[in-house]
């Protein structure tokens, strides 16, 4: 869901000391009820849903653990690998989602409660994602389909065609994108045209088939996939040239480049425009603006809702993330946190398709991010993708700060990349 750029790569069966996450005080009136917990990375816009589902099963009582990305991933590696301490219903994000189809034995298989007559919900490949052959994992929650979110106000001040269909027009590939920095920057020398040269480079890969591992055999190839030369070398030559604010997503700096107008473009999943509106305030409303992603389509984020075996309630917690996961719950979510569900019922619903934002300048989001899933192909994601990614985006720093040459800092990914698989 919220991607952090930044991520901490764990083995599933290793101990890191962490404190157990405790249930929580109940309230008296709990008494007698079934207790289920949840554990999700930053918020989910569950507590609406939650209090529907409880009043719908006035016996059970649900409560909502909510921790940062690498809290929550690193706890739960801790809480298997221990027997105890995990959520009833956790989510994973999905890059970890590998490494935890290996770990399935610490997990119920929810096709035992017959999660395979829902497999027509989801897109293949977010199903297939979520699968282990005939064991199902978890259910899939939403996904990253990608736009191009835009300063409008500074497309115009840089003389350039601010309309979001010439823009599309303008930048229909990424070398038309960094075409499109070097008109931007000449004109407009106190702004930059990126926010940081890491998303960007995300952005293509997740254009592409294959990143850093074959989806034949899981090898390491990002040394010899023309794709991810071709990310880095442009990103990079982009971050040379002095057009991305050196600002990682998400980052205090992130948003204080968002409030003071210090970028103009952000490739952005649907998830991320309600970070863009917290940053921006009210002072910034109407300046945004959506339209096609270079590349025209893309992935960036996205999760599952899966069920411990050592909890007590596994049913019971099967049928919370059966409900959360469901059409009717994914269209909420949409329709009040910008949540794109990975189920083409809901994202090609009518109102989803006409639901439009005014904080970015009515933009029609629900047609864009729809149409932006219609053609999303999967990327292969390999085992130790969590291991090697950090480097990539590190070296790309390197290149921000002027302590690197993209030639040296490639090389330098690539290289310490292969250490870390060691």
């Amino acid at each position: 869901m919220r991607t952090i750029v930044r991520r901490t790569a764990i083995a599933v069966a290793a101990l890191i000391p962490l404190a157990a996450c405790s249930p929580g005080d109940t309230s008296p009136d709990d008494a007698g009820k079934t207790k289920l917990t949840i554990a999700t990375f930053g918020e989910f816009g569950y507590a609406p849903l939650i209090a529907e589902y409880e009043k719908l099963h006035p016996d059970i009582t649900v409560q909502n653990r909510v921790t940062d990305f690498d809290t929550h991933h690193k706890g739960l590696a801790t809480q298997l690998a221990t027997g105890h301490g995990a959520a009833d219903v956790v989510a994973i994000e999905e890059q970890y989602i590998p490494q935890y189809r290996k770990a399935k034995d610490k997990f119920a298989d929810l096709a035992s409660f017959g999660a395979r007559d829902l497999e027509h919900q989801w897109v293949p490949w977010k199903w297939a994602q979520g699968t282990d052959g005939a064991f199902v994992l978890g259910l899939g929650t939403d996904m990253g389909s990608l736009a191009l979110c835009y300063r409008r106000d500074l497309f115009q001040a840089a003389g350039l065609p601010a309309d979001r269909q010439e823009v599309a027009k303008l930048m229909p590939d990424w070398e038309a994108y960094a075409a499109t920095a070097e008109r931007f920057t000449a004109k407009t020398p106190g702004v930059k045209f990126a926010d940081s040269a890491g998303t960007v480079y995300t952005a293509m890969l997740n254009q592409s088939p294959e990143n850093y591992f074959s989806a034949k055999d899981d090898s390491f190839i990002a040394d010899r996939n023309p794709s991810v030369r071709a990310a880095f070398f442009l990103s990079g030559g982009i971050a040379a040239k002095g057009q991305t604010a050196a600002a990682t997503t998400f980052t205090q700096a992130w948003n204080v480049a968002i409030k003071q107008g210090s970028f103009a473009t952000v490739a952005c999943p649907a998830w991320m425009l309600s970070q863009i509106k917290e940053a921006g305030g009210d002072a910034n409303r109407g300046k945004w603006d959506v339209t096609t992603v270079p590349g025209k389509s893309g992935n960036q984020g996205g999760s599952f809702l899966t069920v411990p075996k050592q909890g007590s309630h596994q049913k019971e917690a099967y049928e919370l993330a059966r409900w959360l996961t469901a059409p009717e719950q994914q269209k909420k979510l949409f329709l009040s946190e910008g949540i794109l569900p990975s189920e083409p019922s809901v994202y090609q619903d009518p109102q989803v398709v006409a639901h439009a934002d005014p904080y970015f300048g009515d933009a029609p989001i629900g047609r864009i991010f729809a149409a932006s899933a219609d053609q999303l192909r999967p990327n292969y994601r390999g085992l130790r993708d969590a291991d090697v990614r950090p480097e990539f985006g590190r070296a790309l720093g390197r290149v921000e700060d002027r302590t690197e040459g993209v030639d040296q800092a490639w090389a330098e990914a690539v290289q310490q990349a292969q250490a870390a698989l060691k």
